[in-house]
């Protein structure tokens, strides 16, 4: 419940052990909404006075409401959530997001927390391939692989095949030590805990065993149709074009498709085209398809990763400029 009483607003909270949650360890959580919209937060039992200028003082009650409702719904409240609210409450309302495609796993509840994202989960919901695009922490992986572990559950597919190229900043397997499971695992580790992060471990180990979850590099795509399953393609900017049309091929009866990647991380030898690059230009205007595109505006990592993209991203864009004109 929100009261305006002269220039504050004061909210009272039903369920007293949800608060420690929603302050954060030492208030913390308080401390980073009064720095992001100059307001002043004082809690005093159940309640919490908002004082500040108008506009900031609601965005700061609907960040703190959403906040609430996360944890009302079972979800936690970490500096991921915190950012996504924040971000949320600043948006006007034409530009806000719903949360109906929140995805439930056997180990946690996932929401959107960007407007690309409740995007990008609808897409993979409707479309049998998409594409997600953008920089590294936005979700591109993570929800894709919650999405199929969540038609898994429900028997909307019958398996889970994640694939990724292995390839790796100059490096080739051949050089590699150990045998060919010991040499691509390290490329497939961030599918695995991206597993990990849904299932309990034993179903993770059970399901890999039966097949009914497989873990393999591109290559062992070559002549399969894969039927009844969803699949993901990540680091798909590493994919020659011979490789992303052989894969994409793949797709068979009542299978869906997701590719991820990110076109400024190609780590394939010098003019190499990307796959993934040649196959948006190829598949371009095909309705069927579903491409998103992430910005650093996405990212729900650590604050400073938008900041490190966003220097990249003027570095990059100063470099071109620079090459444009000495072309002229």
């Amino acid at each position: 419940m929100t009261e305006q009483a002269g220039d504050r607003l004061h909210m009272q909270f039903d369920d007293n052990s949800l608060l420690p949650q929603l302050y954060g360890e030492r208030d913390r959580h308080l401390d980073r909404i009064e720095r992001e919209f100059g307001v002043s937060l004082v809690s005093r039992g159940n309640k919490l006075a908002i004082a500040g200028p108008h506009d900031s003082a609601d965005a700061a009650r609907t960040a703190l409401t959403s906040l609430y409702q996360r944890l009302k719904k079972g979800l936690e409240v970490d500096n991921a959530a915190v950012d996504a609210a924040l971000k949320r409450a600043s948006l006007r309302a034409d530009q806000q997001w719903g949360e109906a495609e929140e995805i439930h796993t056997r180990k946690r509840r996932i929401a959107p927390r960007s407007a690309n994202q409740a995007a990008y989960l609808k897409a993979l919901r409707s479309h049998e391939l998409v594409f997600g695009l953008g920089p590294a922490g936005t979700g591109k992986t993570y929800l894709a692989v919650a999405m199929a572990v969540d038609m898994l559950m429900a028997g909307s597919v019958e398996r889970i095949i994640l694939s990724r190229p292995a390839v790796e900043a100059g490096e080739r397997l051949g050089f590699l030590p150990g045998d060919l499971r010991e040499k691509v695992d390290p490329y497939l580790r961030p599918l695995y805990d991206a597993l990990h992060d849904m299932l309990p471990g034993e179903q993770v180990i059970k399901r890999l065993s039966s097949g009914e979850i497989e873990i393999a590099p591109l290559a062992f795509m070559r002549g399969r149709t894969l039927a009844n399953a969803f699949v993901i393609l990540d680091e798909a900017q590493n994919t020659t074009p011979v490789q992303m049309k052989m894969f994409l091929t793949r797709l068979g009866e009542h299978s869906r498709m997701a590719v991820t990647g990110d076109l400024s991380q190609v780590d394939l030898p010098p003019r190499t085209r990307s796959g993934l690059a040649d196959a948006l230009e190829t598949l371009d205007g095909e309705t069927a398809i579903a491409v998103v595109n992430f910005t650093d505006a996405d990212i729900v990592r650590h604050p400073l990763v938008s900041r490190i993209v966003r220097a990249y991203d003027r570095r990059d864009r100063k470099r071109r400029k620079r090459d444009d004109a000495a072309g002229d």
